[in-house]
């Protein structure tokens, strides 16, 4: 039978429907929730919607992703750090969360006739130096970490000297150190493993990019009688991928999960549109920032391959079964910040800036070559580098999980959990994150961390 008869059959009555044309690369026509942003906070917030749905099946998740491969997506570019080492309470409890995720990994992510995950989990803790000047910041930062859980130690140059004899301590007043939960784990691993289990839960994917959203608007007067727009998304338009076409999807929530071009898709939304210094007019402050990630050879040193990440905070280097250590004083300066603007590696930055103070502190470090490299995006929060979490004041069906600077893999089961529980029960249920809403931004209230990466 040729092709049109068969075409013809499909539409008469009583005969079988066979598209005549394959949509299957479409999303859908409608769908609950929109998350914009396929990684590893995306794919997060669409297990724990479902997870923590009532009844089972009862929303539909349809995630937008524009880049299928991840070749650029800040998951699978990370080198997949975890710790509790920070000073603001919030950002603790999202890691202690997340490590219990990560050691349990098969109780939550685990799918029927599927082989168990190994996210090579590798309990060495981060090491933290301070000088003088830091030491007392240090010591209350250790206090708050303790008071939350964490199994965090101080050391003193002699004890510091005595466990990693290699270390030229000079100029340390006094060091923190992880003894339990923290370490590295294999950030592919989390990110497969995690949309595995949420295709087998009924969530849809696209590999598509989020072009425009259609809103209706109402007026209204905020209690100190500034007028203000309140939006509501109704359609996402989603271009699809390699090609000119695109879909329309009616939704009732939009999550912005879109990591390094989550401010891009809040402008699309019209975050930020109005007049300087109102709420109307403040943008989401999240950047595309460049890290650059070093494997070197150190024949001097235990360890040949070992993992060195340079961005916008610091540096630090993983030695195995040595854990994570912190090097301050080598991050770039404004000036020299990476072009975000493409993936290349600048090695003179290793060479000029890096190596020098790295040598400084470990002697070893004096023979260490660089055996390759590769350079990663994230999201920067400009603010205050801590994360997005919550619904914007205005668009009122728009909720970011986004701004983690360098903290978002490893927080990310915990903010999905914690935007999961927003969205459907209308507050934090497990860790109260009201300190990461948008609204501070206007309101100017930081949350800052003290002498922390």
């Amino acid at each position: 039978m040729s092709e049109i008869k068969k075409k013809i059959q499909s539409v008469l009555p009583g005969g079988a429907w066979n598209p005549p044309y394959d949509t299957s690369y479409l999303p859908p026509e409608h769908s609950d929730v929109v998350i914009v942003g396929g990684g590893v906070i995306g794919l997060s917030v669409a297990y724990w919607l479902k997870r923590l749905e009532k009844p089972r099946g009862a929303i539909r998740v349809l995630v937008v992703e524009r880049d299928h491969t991840y070749s650029q997506a800040s998951t699978a570019l990370s080198v997949g750090g975890i710790r509790q080492q920070f000073s603001v309470p919030e950002n603790i409890q999202l890691s202690l969360f997340s490590v219990e995720f990560l050691r349990n990994i098969n109780e939550y992510l685990a799918v029927v006739d599927d082989p168990p995950l190994d996210i090579q989990f590798n309990p060495s803790g981060y090491l933290l130096l301070a000088s003088e000047k830091g030491a007392a910041v240090m010591e209350s930062n250790v206090k708050v970490q303790r008071q939350e859980g964490a199994k965090v130690c101080l050391m003193s140059p002699e004890q510091l000297r005595n466990k990693f004899p290699w270390i030229n301590t000079e100029g340390v007043a006094l060091a923190s150190y992880g003894m339990e939960y923290e370490g590295w784990f294999d950030p592919w691993c989390l990110l497969q493993g995690l949309r595995r289990k949420v295709q087998s839960m009924g969530v849809l994917f696209c590999h598509g990019e989020v072009t425009r959203f259609v809103s209706s608007s109402s007026h209204t007067e905020t209690t100190s009688g500034e007028e203000v727009t309140l939006k509501r998304i109704h359609e996402v338009h989603v271009k699809i991928d390699r090609s000119l076409e695109y879909q329309p999807v009616e939704c009732a929530l939009v999550i912005n999960a879109a990591g390094a071009w989550s401010g891009q898709i809040a402008e699309l939304a019209g975050v930020g549109k109005g007049p300087p210094g109102t709420l109307q007019g403040t943008k989401l402050p999240v950047e595309r920032r460049k890290r650059y990630v070093y494997l070197w050879h150190c024949p001097q040193g235990p360890g040949l391959e070992t993992p060195f990440v340079v961005d916008a905070s610091g540096a630090y280097f993983r030695r195995e079964g040595l854990g994570n250590n912190y090097l301050g004083g080598c991050s770039p300066t404004e000036e020299e910040e990476p072009d975000p603007g493409n993936l290349e590696v600048d090695h003179d930055f290793f060479q000029d800036k890096v190596w020098p103070p790295l040598a400084q502190r470990v002697p070893a470090f004096e023979t260490l070559k660089v055996r390759s490299a590769w350079a990663g995006y994230y999201d920067y929060n400009t603010f205050d580098q801590n994360g997005v979490v919550g619904p914007h004041p205005l668009v009122v069906n728009m909720y970011f999980a986004t701004g983690f600077s360098g903290h978002g893999l490893q927080q990310a089961p915990a903010v999905g959990r914690a935007v999961a529980e927003m969205v459907l029960d209308g507050h934090f249920q497990t860790i109260n994150l009201n300190p990461f809403h948008f609204s501070r931004f206007y309101l100017g209230e930081k949350v800052q961390e003290h002498n922390i990466i």
